[in-house]
């Protein structure tokens, strides 16, 4: 029994000297914090941008004899087409991955055409566009740094027409004006750099019908006119730059 005794006050101080011994012990370093998690930042489409363009146009035509009394006469349809280039100045301000601008744009155009008078086979009609400019306001949706948007606004459109003789050619009258009228369309951008884009863009513009006196021979006709185009875009942007938006 006094063995028993004995061999338990012994384990007994010895658990007391382990936890005196655990308690001098220096305590664990806490581990170093977590670095933050990287916040890359995301392409921002805000700010002023100028750029070129070019492409292809065709267009739509269709003329009417306007006599001094009675309806009109249809001469029929032609389909001017050809290239087109130039320039393009805008602002863009984002908010989120949405898009909003403005932008003011101007082509030099090369699309012809003509068709044989349906009313008078002996002339042939004739149009030339030259140029086609625009002030729209945009607003599109981005996904880092690609950008799908929308367009719309005023146009207007140079126009040269002229009457020849389907024999030989030789020019009988001839007309010209400038035409307001309003344009839609959208396009794909992508920023390849920070400052830098390239998109892709259509646009259908829409100049009505109007009335032309030619001359020299007083003739009224009565012209429709519609264009769509296909461009592609070459965009540098500066300036302002707005809002950051952060992407992980």
């Amino acid at each position: 029994m006094r063995h028993l005794i004995a061999l338990g006050g012994a384990a007994l101080a010895l658990v007391a000297a382990g936890a005196a011994s655990a308690a001098d012990l220096p305590a664990r370093p806490a581990p170093p914090p977590r670095a933050p998690a990287f916040v890359a930042p995301g392409y921002n489409w805000s700010g002023f941008y100028i750029g070129i363009n070019g492409g292809g146009a065709w267009a739509h035509k269709c003329w009417a004899f306007l006599p001094a009394a009675g309806l009109p006469v249809s001469e029929g349809c032609h389909s001017p087409d050809g290239g087109m280039f130039g320039g393009q100045v805008g602002f863009n301000w984002q908010t989120g991955p949405v898009v909003f601008g403005i932008e003011l744009t101007g082509d030099w155009t090369s699309l012809s055409g003509s068709n044989v008078s349906l009313a008078f086979p002996l002339d042939t009609n004739r149009t030339k566009v030259d140029a086609l400019a625009s002030v729209t306001g945009r607003v599109g949706y981005a996904w880092d740094a690609m950008l799908l948007y929308a367009k719309g606004g005023g146009a207007w459109v140079n126009d040269k027409y002229d009457a020849r003789l389907t024999a030989t050619g030789a020019l009988i009258d001839s007309a010209s004006e400038t035409r307001t009228g309003w344009t839609v369309g959208g396009g794909l951008e992508y920023g390849f750099m920070p400052n830098w884009s390239i998109a892709v863009e259509y646009d259908h513009y829409d100049f009505g019908t109007k009335a032309l006196v030619f001359q020299p021979t007083g003739v009224n006709e009565r012209i429709s006119q519609r264009i769509d185009t296909v461009t592609a875009r070459l965009n540098w942007r500066f300036g302002w730059g707005g809002p950051v938006v952060a992407r992980y």
